[in-house]
């Protein structure tokens, strides 16, 4: 009977597993719907108003690209299925937006001459300049005006010799309006939809309406209306006239004629240019300045030294105080420990710009708590001499650096072996033995690349530097404004938004792309020597 049963149970086919059913992409929820056509609703109602304003403004290159990108955006959102793509959409859109174009905008603009005075076209040049540069007419009617409001922007409105009522603004010609508010004389003083300007707002905003010239008509030959209180306007016409055939301006009054130089101004036979050009490519110019211009030569090697300098030494410091103050609150048997580490890594809590300002009001020569109660009133100059200010901004890095370390550090020697220490304690080797030869090369296979990425931030640390003595002292042998604790980042930013020389858009990015090279060879150097690290495992 055994036998037999044994036989029945082999022969009887063993019950397989059903398939695996196909998942299917079933409907949305209810809400899940809602919220699609909610997002996707206001997405598609804000880019239909970014393309209106490029196809008004003519911006057909980035109108196309936008289009592109909505229909893209909406065809995997509406579309079943592809949901990696639904995920992966914002922060490609997001990458595309804020990183690659911004490094290709910034790389056209190396190559141009952007900045004061060359920041539009040649055509809007022309007629700034015959704005700009422009004198009374002597014989110029009287006409009597009104100032007027509307949206931040200020408008004249001027009673002709005929009785007729015009307005207009600083890119908006005379144009003839009905007045909704007229003086018992008959002159126009209101406009409706804008506000008229009583006395007293004429002089808290005096410097604004004397400046205000608004163009008779489109040609700016004929001229433009400017007022001096408010109450009356008079003719002005260009002091330099344009000849269009020529594509020349000639002083009416020295009759020096001003030639286009091909890089974007007009230039007088004797090289003087006239303040107002226009944007073009002016190749390697900005690269070659940088090298050439002696200006900028000389602080410049300062300034990559000094960036160099300081960079390696924050880096050298924060992980040399880091790692001591990690193994000394390592222990287990300290008490106190959670404490301690708290209290270590404050300074990394504290945002550091405003550390920084805190620690330029400390190190303040004059009235800084360091000199007047630390140091009994000594007057060191922390922030004012060379030498002194560099070391102040590597102190005060170090104090706002060290916490980082110390807590990748710690988090480094919490998961290092013990049983390596024992048998080398076993064998006989020193404390320092075991930190030179096993510890530190085990975390450095780990901790490299943050060292490495701890270089790059350092090299283009804005804050510390800016905040703290604002690149100075500044150097006396150059125009520029920079000093000798300016590292890349704080001499491009000069240059890009300076006040004292100018905004020089194309140089800015000129150095900027040089900061890049230099990061990205320094890291990638160094990560081709930190796989040698690899072999220690």
């Amino acid at each position: 009977m055994v036998e037999i049963d044994e036989q029945v149970n082999v022969a009887k086919p063993r019950r397989q597993a059903p398939p695996p059913r196909k998942r299917s992409h079933g409907p949305d929820s209810l809400g899940g719907t809602l919220a699609k056509i909610i997002l996707l609703g206001i997405t598609d109602a804000v880019a239909a108003f970014v393309l209106f304003q490029l196809a008004l403004s003519g911006e057909w290159l980035i109108f196309g690209i936008s289009l592109l990108t909505t229909l893209a955006i909406n065809w995997i959102y509406l579309r079943r299925g592809g949901l990696p793509a639904k995920y992966l959409a914002p922060g490609v859109i997001f990458l595309m937006v804020f990183q690659v174009f911004v490094m290709i905008f910034s790389t056209y603009i190396a190559f141009t001459n952007y900045g004061d005075g060359h920041n539009s076209t040649k055509a809007d040049a022309i007629a700034s300049i015959q704005l700009s540069a422009s004198e009374r007419v002597p014989d110029s009617p009287q006409f009597p005006t009104s100032v007027l409001e509307k949206d931040g922007s200020y408008f004249l409105l001027v009673t002709t010799p005929e009785g007729g009522a015009k307005l207009g603004g600083t890119d908006q010609p005379l144009a003839t309006v009905t007045p909704s508010t007229s003086s018992p004389t008959g002159a126009a003083t209101g406009v409706e939809g804008y506000t008229t300007l009583d006395f007293a707002t004429l002089l808290q905003h005096q410097a604004e309406i004397t400046a205000l010239s608004v163009p008779i008509s489109a040609n700016p030959e004929d001229g433009s209306l400017k007022t001096a209180d408010g109450s009356t306007s008079y003719v002005y016409t260009p002091k330099l006239k344009y000849d269009a055939a020529a594509d020349t301006f000639t002083d009416t009054q020295t009759g020096v004629v001003y030639s286009d130089n091909g890089r974007g101004s007009f230039v007088a036979p004797d090289g003087t240019s006239l303040n107002t050009g226009w944007k073009v490519n002016v190749g390697l110019e900005n690269f070659q300045r940088a090298f050439t211009d002696p200006n900028l030569q000389g602080p410049l090697v300062q300034v990559v030294l000094w960036t160099f300098a300081f960079a390696i030494l924050s880096v050298a410091t924060t992980f040399a105080l880091g790692l001591f103050l990690a193994i000394t609150f390592n222990k287990a048997d300290l008490k106190g420990k959670k404490l301690y580490r708290i209290l270590m890594i404050l300074p990394y809590a504290f945002p550091a710009f405003l550390s920084g300002l805190v620690w330029s009001g400390l190190l303040n020569p004059e009235f800084g708590f360091i000199n007047n109660a630390i140091l009994g009133g000594a007057d060191i100059p922390w922030l004012t001499d060379p030498v002194l200010a560099k070391v102040s901004v590597l102190v005060v890095n170090l104090w706002l650096g060290y916490p980082y370390m110390f807590l990748v550090c710690t988090g480094a020697l919490q998961s290092l072996p013990e049983e390596v220490d024992e048998a080398a304690r076993m064998d006989g080797a020193s404390p320092w033995r075991i930190f030179t030869a096993i510890k530190l090369p085990l975390l450095l296979v780990s901790l490299a690349p943050l060292l490495i990425s701890s270089f790059a931030f350092n090299f283009n640390n804005f804050n510390v530097i800016y905040m703290l003595t604002g690149g100075g002292p500044r150097f006396a042998d150059t125009t520029f404004d920079i000093g000798s604790t300016d590292i890349l980042i704080t001499m491009v930013y000069k240059i890009a938004f300076g006040t004292g020389t100018g905004r020089d858009y194309g140089l800015a990015s000129a150095l900027a792309i040089l900061i890049f090279v230099i990061v990205a060879a320094v890291s990638a150097l160094s990560f081709k020597k930190t796989k040698a690290l690899e072999e220690i495992n």
